[in-house]
Parts: C-alpha cells; sequence; structure tokens
C-alpha cells in the first residue's frame, strides 16, 4: 500500500557521514541496450526512499560481498547488416525551419500574457503601418484606373447575375462582386476606362475592402520569415520590404485582383513553411492542420489567376524533395511510408482541385442568366441559361431552317460571314467565326442546285446523315463555298469564302452533313434526324473532300481578327474543330421544344470552360500591327528597366505609376545572383573538406535559400517562354522570393555572424532600412498618386527607360 506521504531527498543530510556507490545496489543491465557511449540512467526516486534507490551501471555486477565486477564486453561484428543502429539523423527539408520551442504554460495574469506574446507586437505595428500605406489617399482618384474597366465589370455581373467569359479563374472575381454587394453597389455601372464615378457609387468602399488583402501582406512576411528560422533583425526588413515596397502598395489600392494573387501565395509560402516546422511529429493534429491549409492555399491562389500554378509548383517541388528523404529513411515502415503519400495527395492534390472546381460551381450557379459570355460555352450549356431562347428551339432541322452553327471545338465560335472580302486569294466574301450574337451568323438550309428548289408550303424535308445540302447566308444571300485556293493564314487548307447568291452558284457550293454523334441519343448509329443543339456533325466538301474546320488561327485586322475557317485537306474524325452543331434554330413550321430535353454535366462545363480559358489566352499575343506602351518584357523586371503608366498623364489628372521600390528591386535581384556564387563557393569548400558549418546551419541556409531561388526561378522562368503578352505586375508575386533570399543572405552574413559585435549588426541593419523607408518616401506619390504636372514633381527619372516625364519608345 502506497504511503500517504513521501519524503524525496535527493541529498545527504547535514551531519551524515558521506556515502559511497557501493552502499547501493548494483544490477547489471543487458549488454545489447547500451551504445558505444558511456551512460548512466538513473531511475526514478519517486515514492522510493534511500533503502531501495539503484542505479543502473552498463555491464556490471555485484558480488555477494558487495565488491563490484565488470563484465568484458563481446566483440560484434554484424557484417554491416545492423543498419538501424547505424542511421544518421534524418537529413533534409524537416531540419532547415524554426528551431522548435515548449509553449509556455497558459498565462496566469495579464503581465505574464503581455511578456509571452512580445513577439507578436512588431507584426502587429507593422500591420497597423500597412494599413496607412494601403488606406492613405485611397479614393483620391474618382476615375476607373487601369484593369478596374476589367474586374470591376465582372463584379458587376455577378451582382446582375449574367454569364460572362474571362480568361482568369472565378474565385477573385467573385470576391470583387462580393464587395461589391458588401458596399452596396447595385451592378449597373459600365466601368468604362477613364470614366468618372457616379455620385453614390461606393468605389471607395470596394478600394478599400479589397487593399486590406494588401494590408495582410505585411503580417504575412513576418511570420514567414520567423517560420524559416531568420533573426529577430531579418524578420523586420522582411516586413519593411513588404510594407514599403511601392508596386505592393499601388496594386493593391484599387479594384484589381493582384492584391488577392499575392495574399494567397504568400499564405501559400507560410502554410508551407508551418508544416515544415511539423515535420518532428508527423500525423499530429497541427502537421494535419498545415498541410491541410497549405491544400487551400494552393486551392485559392490558383483559382484566383493561373499564375498561382507557380506557387503549386514550389510546394510540389518541396513535396517531392521531403518524399525523397523519406523513402530513404529505413526507420520508417512500408505502411508509415504509404500513409505520407497518401497524406500528400488527399492534401496537396485532391484538396486543391475541390477548391478550384468549387469555385466554377459556385461561378455557374450565380451566373445563372444569359450575358455577353454566352457564345464561349457550349450551345447545351446555354439553353439552361434564364433568358436564353435556345431550349424553345424546335428539335429536329429541317430544309428551310434558318440556323446558327456554333464550332464544337473548346472555346470555338459562330460561323460568320460579312460583305468585306479577302484581300488575297479569291477575293470572295469572307467567311470567319464569330464569339458574338450577330444576325451575320444565320444561315438558311437549301438542297442542291440541281435540286428542286426549296418549296415551305410542300411536305417537310428533315436533314439527314449523308444529306449534300448548300448553305446560304441570310443577310447577303451568298452560299457557303470552298475552292482550291489557300486560305489565307492556314496555307495548307482550302480557302472558305461565300459566292454567287440565291440564284447563282455552283457544285462547290455543296456540303456533305455527316454525324458525329447525339449528347443525347448517344451514337451515330441511332441518330435519324439532325437536332439541335445535340448532334454533332461534320461538313465535308462534296467535291474536294475537305472538312469545314474553325481552329485557333486569327485573321489579320483586315479580317477583324476573328478566327479563320477553312477547309482542312486531312479526315480526321477526332478533331473536335471540325465538329459543328446547330445552335439557334427557327422554322415556323415546327413546334417548339423544352428546356427539358437540354442538360448540360458540370464537369463537361468545367472542363469546356477551362479549355476555353486557355485557349483565350494563349491568344494574347503581341499585336504586330500595334505599339502597347504598357507591355514590357520579362527581362525588363528584375532590374526595374520599365514601369506603367495606370492612368492618362494629363496635368489635371491623378497620375498612378505602376513601379518598385528601387533599393528592394535591385538589391532583391543582386542578392539571387549572389546566392548562386555563394553556394558554389561553399560546395566547391565542403569538397575540399573545410568546415564552414555545423550540419544544422548548412541545412537551415540550404532550406531557406531553396524556398527562396526555387520560388523565384520557378515564378520567373514560365514568363520567358510564354507567347502571350506580358506586363510589369506579372512580376510582383516573383518579387515576394527575391525579397526573402536578401534578407536571407543578409542574416546569413551579418545578423548572425558570430565574429561581428552586436553594435555592427544593428548598424547594418539600420543603414538597410533607412534606405528602404527613404526610397520608399521619396517613391511614394507614384502610388498615393501625383497631381498637377508630372515635371514639377523632380528627381524621379532614375532610369532614363522610365516613363514618367516623357513617353519612351524602345
Amino acid at each position: 500500500m502506497r504511503p500517504s506521504q513521501v519524503a524525496l531527498n535527493l541529498g545527504t543530510p547535514p551531519g551524515s557521514p558521506t556515502r559511497t556507490s557501493s552502499e547501493f545496489e548494483e544490477v547489471p543491465y543487458p549488454s545489447s541496450h547500451w551504445s558505444s557511449s558511456q551512460q548512466e540512467e538513473e531511475l526514478p526516486m519517486h515514492f522510493m526512499t534511500e533503502d531501495t534507490a539503484r542505479r543502473r551501471v552498463k555491464g556490471s555486477v555485484t558480488t555477494g560481498t558487495g565488491v563490484e565486477q565488470t563484465k568484458p564486453e563481446p566483440d560484434y561484428n554484424d557484417e554491416g547488416k545492423d543498419v538501424y543502429t547505424k542511421m544518421r539523423p534524418l537529413k533534409g527539408p524537416t531540419l532547415g525551419g524554426r528551431p522548435q520551442r515548449p509553449a509556455p504554460p497558459p498565462a496566469t495574469n495579464l503581465t505574464e500574457f503581455i511578456q509571452q506574446n512580445l513577439e507578436h507586437f512588431p507584426p502587429a505595428i507593422y500591420t497597423l503601418l500597412s494599413c496607412w500605406t494601403r488606406f492613405y489617399r485611397i479614393g483620391k482618384s474618382n476615375v476607373v484606373v487601369w484593369d478596374e474597366a476589367h474586374f470591376g465589370k465582372f463584379g458587376s455581373h455577378y451582382l446582375k447575375r449574367e454569364f460572362y467569359f474571362d480568361v482568369h479563374p472565378p474565385l477573385g472575381k467573385m470576391l470583387v462582386g462580393l464587395v461589391g454587394l458588401l458596399s452596396g453597389y447595385d451592378g449597373q455601372f459600365e466601368f468604362k476606362s477613364g470614366a468618372e464615378y457616379p455620385e453614390g457609387l461606393p468605389y471607395v468602399a470596394m478600394r478599400v475592402m479589397l487593399a486590406t488583402f494588401g494590408v495582410a501582406l505585411v503580417p504575412l512576411g513576418w511570420y514567414t520569415a520567423v517560420e524559416l528560422g531568420m533573426s529577430r533583425r531579418a524578420c523586420h526588413l522582411v516586413a519593411l520590404m513588404v510594407l514599403c515596397d511601392i508596386a505592393w502598395i499601388c496594386i493593391s489600392r484599387f479594384i484589381l485582383l493582384d492584391a488577392m494573387l499575392l495574399l494567397f501565395t504568400f499564405t501559400t509560402v507560410y502554410c508551407m513553411t508551418k508544416f515544415n516546422n511539423q515535420q518532428y511529429r508527423s500525423f499530429s493534429p497541427e502537421w494535419w492542420l498545415w498541410l491541410t491549409m497549405t491544400g487551400l492555399s494552393i486551392g485559392c491562389v490558383t483559382s484566383v489567376k493561373w499564375v498561382g500554378l507557380f506557387a503549386t509548383a514550389l510546394v510540389g517541388a518541396y513535396t517531392i524533395e521531403d518524399l525523397w528523404y523519406k523513402f530513404g529513411d529505413l526507420r520508417l515502415s512500408w505502411r508509415d511510408q504509404a500513409r505520407h503519400w497518401a497524406a500528400r495527395v488527399a492534401c496537396l492534390i485532391v484538396l486543391p482541385i475541390l477548391v478550384y472546381m468549387t469555385t466554377f460551381k459556385i461561378h455557374f450557379m450565380v451566373l445563372s442568366h444569359s450575358g455577353p459570355g454566352d457564345s464561349q460555352m457550349s450551345s447545351l450549356f446555354q439553353a439552361n441559361l434564364v433568358g436564353n431562347d435556345f431550349g424553345r428551339n424546335p428539335l429536329e432541322v429541317a430544309y428551310g431552317s434558318k440556323v446558327t452553327l456554333k464550332n464544337v471545338g473548346y472555346g470555338g465560335g459562330l460561323l460568320h460571314s460579312h460583305v468585306q472580302s479577302y484581300p488575297v486569294g479569291s477575293n470572295q466574301q469572307q467567311v470567319t467565326c464569330y464569339h458574338y450574337k450577330d444576325n451575320n451568323n444565320e444561315w438558311i438550309v437549301h438542297p442542291r442546285w440541281d435540286e428542286p428548289p426549296l418549296d415551305l408550303n410542300g411536305p417537310m424535308r428533315f436533314l439527314q446523315d449523308g444529306d449534300v445540302i448548300r448553305l446560304q447566308h441570310d443577310s447577303t444571300t451568298r452560299n457557303l463555298h470552298s475552292h482550291n485556293v489557300p486560305a489565307p493564314v492556314t496555307k495548307l487548307s482550302n480557302e472558305v469564302s461565300c459566292y454567287g447568291n440565291a440564284t447563282v452558284g455552283d457544285f462547290h457550293d455543296y456540303w456533305k452533313v455527316e454525324v458525329v454523334d447525339d449528347l443525347k441519343i448517344g451514337s451515330k448509329e441511332h441518330v435519324d434526324r439532325i437536332h439541335s443543339l445535340t448532334t454533332r456533325i461534320r461538313f465535308r466538301h462534296d467535291r474536294l473532300g475537305c472538312y469545314l474546320r474553325a481552329a485557333n488561327a486569327i485573321l489579320p485586322e483586315w479580317g477583324f481578327k476573328q478566327i479563320e475557317v477553312t477547309c482542312i485537306k486531312e479526315d480526321n474524325a477526332n478533331d473536335v474543330h471540325t465538329w459543328w452543331n446547330v445552335e439557334s434554330h427557327w422554322n415556323d413550321r415546327l413546334p417548339a421544344g423544352e428546356t427539358k430535353f437540354y442538360k448540360s454535366p458540370f464537369l463537361r462545363d468545367f472542363w469546356h470552360l477551362n479549355v476555353a480559358m486557355m485557349t483565350s489566352n494563349n491568344a494574347l499575343i503581341p499585336d504586330p500591327d500595334k505599339e502597347d506602351i504598357l507591355a514590357s518584357a520579362p527581362t525588363d523586371w528584375p532590374f526595374m528597366h520599365l514601369g506603367l503608366r495606370m492612368c492618362g498623364w494629363g496635368d489635371n489628372q491623378t497620375k498612378y505609376y505602376l513601379l518598385g521600390t528601387p533599393i528592394i528591386w535591385w538589391a532583391g535581384s543582386t542578392s539571387l545572383i549572389v546566392s548562386i556564387i555563394v553556394v558554389g563557393i561553399y560546395l566547391l569548400r565542403r569538397q575540399r573538406k573545410y568546415k564552414d558549418f555545423e550540419p544544422d546551419e548548412w541545412e537551415h541556409f540550404l532550406y531557406v535559400g531553396k524556398v527562396a531561388f526555387v520560388g523565384w526561378m520557378l515564378h520567373y522562368f514560365p514568363f520567358l517562354i510564354m507567347g502571350r503578352v506580358t506586363y510589369v505586375h506579372h512580376y510582383l508575386p516573383t518579387l515576394y522570393f527575391s525579397v526573402l533570399m536578401f534578407a536571407h543572405l543578409l542574416d546569413h552574413f551579418f545578423f548572425t555572424n558570430r565574429r561581428l559585435p552586436e553594435s555592427t549588426k544593428w548598424a547594418i541593419s539600420g543603414i538597410v532600412a533607412v534606405a528602404i523607408v527613404g526610397n520608399f518616401w521619396w517613391f511614394r506619390g507614384l502610388a498615393f498618386g501625383v497631381d498637377g504636372p508630372i515635371k514639377d514633381h523632380k528627381g524621379l527619372l532614375w532610369r532614363k527607360t522610365w516613363n514618367i516625364y516623357d513617353q519612351v519608345h524602345l
């Protein structure tokens, strides 16, 4: 029975004789338990008296006389098989983050609470300063600035629930719509570029709410630096650079998507570093929390703009390295290996995809009314929009029907013609594909020239597979035509034109209808008649054997930048760009259809819209016929070769110029170059057996350097191979990683250098901080707005290529 009170005495009472080790019982311990080092293990002394206390000594026995004898350690040779006792400490990204500290006990009073949370006071102060930099004079310009003309308009569509099309995923634009709803905006303003906001439109409230995303960048920068294991001085500099960069400030102050993109990029890096610091306790609640948060952040950043895929690639690179090191850890069972892989797949692949798809599901649910972006979607999708009459189309197409023909290819337009002629080739009337509803999209189904003419009062003749027909353009009465003349852009295909009139034509006007399938009925064997919306068909030229096709080739200015329509000679039944369906259908002799026949599944609409977005995004290429004074090349960004005028530059206008804080951009880009040189030197020295680091220090140096450099590389290099037009704001997410690299190198060479005195470290950090703040103060007007003639503001032209004062033609 346990005594009610236990006295614990760890020492010898005063006045007692000194005890020796022989007065205690010593027992042997199995030799296989001990490592090669000499160790002692003291047993817990709770509920023990001095008489029963014992200690265990390796390899010793006690004889009956109390004399201690030590057994010789047997020689053991495992021939290299005992890999578990030889396992080295786990290397890799798990060792590179913030040193772990035990959680403090709960505070019992206000003083203890303050002391335990002193580390949060600097980021709180920086956050308040960030509110000032983002909100100050935010409503100074009462006109639509730069891309507010796009994203403000998209927000209006959500409030009016009108379907629209854009090349970006919907999350950021839905948040713009939500901000408009919360601020009391009714969605009726057109957001024309440079237009003045009308009285009563809460544009200031909308800007303030969206600028909050920019405010949050500063504390996120601080806490990410903390999680990366940077010193307190380096954390201050990271927060200062995020706080004081003119470009980040400027882009956050308008109705744009960039502040949201930056926020979710920052949260992705932060959550990844938090997760890295939980690696020492895999599958704990905190481990699952930050792995899940990383996946959610990936889903969000990708759902704002596809540039977020670069942040996803960074997490992917980190995860691959992490799993590779775990694969080499023989202490992990195959079951644990499988659990790690399954956790990453679930949280970093499945979860982001679900987030991304959920944003599109909400997008489709909110935008349930017909709008300006209908034609980018499939005909079936449009038939289910409120205000669209496709669902009332007569079901079966007949001769004499007036139709519009929709190209089934992703992002395909409507078969179109206009009175303008080709300036090359046959000089006949142009045929194109057009993405907007227009009378020039309408065609009438006629029989061949050698058949009896169309009799609208005679027996009804329905269109079937294999019929040879003539398509007459309704507004010009000319016939869809092709001949052995090269197409204007795609030279290997035949030109498609409109020729003749209602009474004049030839056999080059004949097109054979070939059924592909029917989305409702099934394969072509089950299709008896051509149905509107659901039957997918091909048009084969009866004489030439080529197929009517509309892909992604764009006509020049003389073709109004519309999609080229050709007759392709290759017979590829799987080429969706040769597939068409009847979209609008008018025939007074046929009964109207019902919308219930036309249902479009979400996954098909989701896939269709994403491919259309990608196709349109790839089509945003520089126009050789025009000079884009706002565009810049990726090589212009790291050292700020160019800025960007965000609005009109008149003397009476408030002017904004998208330009970074020079010292931040230049120092960050220089640090990336220096980092390559430094790592190269260290690797050479390590090969020559110089010891510059302790192992943990080397792991930390590499870990932070990889996050910064690989993150920068993954965000920057894709733009070098893109064909689309680029602007300086595309560099803003990339800038974050150069900021981290600059702070990391300062931390490495100065702030954590044991050879430098504290006074030198404080002096260096102070000089850098003053330079950052001074640079910001000098250029602050570019973000807060410049009033009056720009030439009155001297000293802003630090590079001759900046078009702050005069337009520069490069």
